[in-house]
């Protein structure tokens, strides 16, 4: 009894959102600690005087009923650092502020509290009489949030001579319908409305408006009430919306079948259906190989092209020795042009849908006869034989002829055709493509086929990029000439062959596992970024842009320019690719428009360091150093390498970062900083970052390498009123304070610690101040002419070529807001100019109408996105960056046409 006398009844404490069973304990210790005391359970207790939570406002019995009592509302570091400080702290400090949500805004938890504390009311519903008619379930939930605000509480109308103030239901209309109003009828979302206003809560999901007239409204139908003076609108219902943007889409996806239809049919060829006829077993070929045994190569590849009719072929047999008679090199044009005819006339009538006696003879007829290897290996020498490369299947006894490139062209282009037999039965659905077809063979193995990213399919990827280079680089004596001619032919049929594989394998799988195929994608598209970091950036703006997938051009345009920005140290979202997405890459591009040669040079000494190129390239464009996320000591894609114990913290709560500042370990805090994943304003018990312990103990390398990391560590931020700036002058530490104002200039001289001190306020010499402001005036220069010029033209263009293809290919791939019907343009722009795309879209069941809706966000939103760009973007002259700059234009008038058109109505 003597131990429960003692304990503090001033600090009795409540949680509410911390799931974390080590934090929460961390919590107990330190009250226990100190005598307060804890209530533990999920509902609210009116002798709570602290709630501790880690966010504010929140949707949380606990929090709303501690808001309406006045309590305290405080984070967990006010227990923490108490505990450490042996004696409870004034709670201030700690108090919650919601004006984060609404920046500017007036903290409606401190006012309450303040009110509830000075006497001037008892609770937030001081003097409310409340009819509360929710569900059983709900009821105890809603009386104690009321109750901690001194309401009064019935759960039926009570006697004539107590007045009902309120009426709170989920189901305002129908209670007016049914019978007379007692009083003003309110939904319960009124509840958090009176606590903490209109904008806060319609930020937090919680949608409501409260008017001026005598009417309530639900669905644009008036509801007439008694008492008037207030008006409600409950969720507007936007499924007429949605089934309007069904029918838009599925149009849409018809005119996208039918193209992918047409484009998966080869040219100029009609495909028989394979039909056995009577006389088919009256064909005999074995004439043909009597001619090839004498050595009458093109009369024996006549014989054949005189017996062939649908649904039949020679056996493959006898057209193995042909094709190693035509790969030697010797042969005479009239054979290979013969040759090609054969096989075009047998794909012609043999199609293979579903045939596996037609897909065997393909199988063992397109591929090496030496080497006997299979087809990708055969066209893989093909190719490269094409490109003069050393990397065949064997050695070759001579230099390959013009007529023998020729036909190797040939060969390859009628693999394609053969290909797009696949993907033309995938588009339609046909029967048996998904369990046997061509491409399967020749590019998955049994055991490979639940992932795009196969070693032939990769190989594949890796060929299109070096046959890329090889294009480009030939001479210019040449570059209008047959050459140029051949190496583009060969490149754009690889690409077609990529496109063909990508496809075939996307329809497979999309329906069954739509994110195992965004995925695979993101998984191909990373291995193509990688093989091409030391591709100049010139055969860059040709190869990302002729990728034929559209899904997979998306993916590697999209990966590639997330590769450029975490070279440059800026960290971008990982929300799924939309065009809200790629949108907000802008403010990354005039960052990375800021990049030139010298800048983020890491220190000589690190071994992050790298030699300086001296032509530019995809991933050195003679400025940027670090690894990018994910490949972090030769990671592949997805792997995150991460040392064990890099986010393991000590007693204090500091990391790994916290200790190598304190140490001015420069060289390990380069290592973590490249990391993915990694925070760098990371918080230990007591609030203290990397930054402030490096000002704090003199690292001055390492505040210089954290200014120089993307994103930048907070330079503002404060624990106990020191901020970065205050502390490095506290200790004394002046060269640190000179950089820090060189790099974020005069705004850090006007912060003011608890004392209402500036950091200028600190100082006692007057040289020493002059010579700070001298520093903070170099900070303020050097950010005015940041952004001002374009430090690397080719780079930018580089950038701006990847954001204008990934912004085109998605308007291509996806439904285009520009091209919605204008009837259905205007309601969802009428419905996003007072609702988020988040409430419009709730409860809809199709993904596709949901990203249209946000689309259609993200353009009414696209002036803000426009204004980020530095003046060095929106004024380039180059190409790519120009039609980048048309294409965000073009958007900004379509919104202003739609948002002129909405205010007409």
């Amino acid at each position: 009894m003597l131990e429960l006398r003692m304990v503090d009844t001033k600090h009795v404490f409540q949680v509410s959102g911390i799931k974390n069973l080590y934090k929460k304990g961390k919590l107990l210790e330190g009250i226990h600690q100190l005598g307060g005391k804890y209530i533990g359970g999920s509902g609210y207790n009116d002798r709570t005087t602290h709630l501790i939570v880690t966010h504010a406002p929140m949707a949380s019995e606990k929090f709303l009923a501690a808001c309406a009592g006045g309590k305290w509302i405080v984070n967990p570091n006010y227990v923490l650092d108490s505990a450490k400080n042996g004696s409870w702290l004034p709670e201030e400090p700690y108090e919650l502020d919601s004006s984060w949500v609404v920046p500017g805004a007036v903290n409606p938890v401190r006012v309450w509290r303040e009110r509830v504390t000075n006497g001037a009311v008892a609770g937030a519903f001081e003097g409310w009489r409340v009819l509360l008619i929710v569900k059983p379930t709900q009821k105890d939930i809603f009386q104690r949030i009321l109750t901690a605000g001194k309401a009064s509480v019935h759960s039926s109308c009570p006697s004539s001579d107590v007045a009902v103030t309120h009426v709170l239901t989920n189901h305002v209309v129908d209670y007016v319908k049914a019978q007379n109003a007692c009083a003003p009828c309110y939904p319960t979302t009124h509840i958090a409305h009176h606590l903490l206003g209109e904008q806060v809560c319609s930020l937090m999901g919680w949608t409501w408006t409260l008017g001026e007239t005598g009417e309530t409204q639900t669905g644009g139908e008036p509801v007439e009430t008694q008492t008037g003076g207030e008006r409600w609108e409950r969720q507007t219902d936007f499924s007429g919306i949605e089934m309007e943007a069904r029918d838009y889409i599925s149009q849409i996806e018809e005119a996208r079948r039918l193209r992918e239809e047409l484009r998966s049919l080869p040219e100029t060829m009609s495909y028989n259906t394979p039909i056995l006829n009577s006389q088919s077993s009256l064909v005999s070929f074995h004439n043909v190989q009597n001619l090839t045994e004498c050595g009458f190569f093109t009369e024996a590849l006549e014989e054949i092209l005189t017996y062939l009719q649908p649904g039949q072929h020679p056996p493959a047999s006898f057209l193995q020795p042909l094709m190693q008679h035509a790969l030697h090199g010797d042969a005479k044009p009239l054979f290979y042009n013969v040759f090609h005819t054969v096989l075009r006339t047998i794909l012609r009538n043999n199609p293979p849908r579903g045939s596996p006696s037609t897909e065997r003879f393909f199988l063992k007829v397109l591929q090496c006869p030496q080497c006997e290897k299979g087809v990708w290996p055969y066209l893989e020498t093909s190719f490269r034989l094409c490109m003069g490369s050393e990397l065949t299947c064997h050695s070759f006894s001579s230099t390959a002829s013009p007529e023998l490139l020729r036909f190797h062209g040939d060969l390859q282009t009628f693999a394609v055709k053969l290909f797009k037999c696949d993907l033309r039965a995938a588009n339609n659905g046909q029967a048996g493509v998904v369990e046997s077809n061509l491409l399967n063979h020749v590019f998955w193995s049994v055991w490979d086929r639940s992932t795009l990213g196969s070693r032939p399919v990769q190989q594949l990827v890796e060929l299109l990029v070096e046959a890329s280079k090889w294009m480009c680089s030939v001479c210019e004596v040449q570059a209008w000439g047959a050459e140029r001619s051949r190496r583009q032919r060969l490149v754009l049929t690889l690409q077609d062959m990529l496109g063909v594989v990508v496809d075939v394998w996307c329809q497979r799988h999309s329906r069954l596992n739509p994110s195992l195929v965004e995925r695979s994608l993101e998984d191909l598209a990373q291995h193509l970024a990688i093989i091409c970091q030391d591709l100049p950036l010139d055969v860059l703006e040709a190869l990302v842009p002729g990728i034929v997938s559209t899904r997979l051009r998306m993916a590697a345009a999209d990966s590639i320019f997330r590769m450029f920005c975490h070279r440059g140290h800026i960290t971008l979202g990982v929300e799924p690719l939309s065009l809200r997405r790629i949108v907000s890459y802008l403010a990354a591009l005039g960052k990375l428009s800021a990049v030139g040669p010298g800048d983020h040079q890491s220190d000589s000494s690190s071994p992050l360091s790298e030699p300086e190129h001296t032509s530019p390239n995809l991933f050195n464009p003679g400025t940027i150093t670090e690894m990018p996320s994910g490949l972090v000591n030769g990671a592949g894609p997805r792997k995150k390498n991460i040392p064990r114990g890099v986010n393991r913290v000590n007693a204090a709560g500091e990391t790994v970062l916290h200790r190598a500042c304190k140490r001015n370990q420069v060289e390990t805090l380069l290592q973590i900083l490249a990391l993915p994943g990694i925070d760098v304003n990371v918080k230990d018990h007591v609030g203290w970052t990397p930054l402030h312990e490096a000002c704090n103990h003199g690292s001055h390398a390492c505040v210089k390498a954290l200014l120089r990391h993307h994103p930048a560590p907070q330079l503002k931020g404060q624990v106990g009123g020191v901020s970065p700036l205050h502390d490095a002058l506290l200790c004394g530490h002046t060269d640190i304070a000179k950089t820090l104002l060189r790099h974020a200039g005069s705004d850090l001289l006007l912060q003011k610690d608890h004392h209402g001190r500036t950091p200028l306020d600190l100082v006692s010499s007057a040289t020493l101040r002059q010579e700070l402001k001298q520093s903070a005036l170099m900070g303020d220069t050097a950010m005015e002419h940041l952004g001002s010029e374009v430090r690397d033209l080719p780079f930018l263009e580089a950038c701006s070529c990847l954001l204008k293809c990934l912004l085109l290919t998605y308007q291509l791939e996806r439904p285009q807001v520009q091209d919605v019907p204008l009837s259905l343009g205007l309601k969802l722009a009428r419905a996003l100019k007072k609702h988020s795309a988040q409430r419009v879209t709730a409860g809809w069941a199709d993904t596709q109408s949901v990203r249209l809706v946000e689309d259609m966000e993200t353009v009414l939103g696209v002036e803000e996105c426009l204004a980020q760009l530095v003046p060095a973007v929106t004024e380039c002259q180059g190409a790519h960056t120009r039609l980048l700059i048309i294409l965000l234009e073009e958007m900004k008038e379509h919104r202003a046409a739609l948002l002129t058109n909405t205010d007409a109505l």
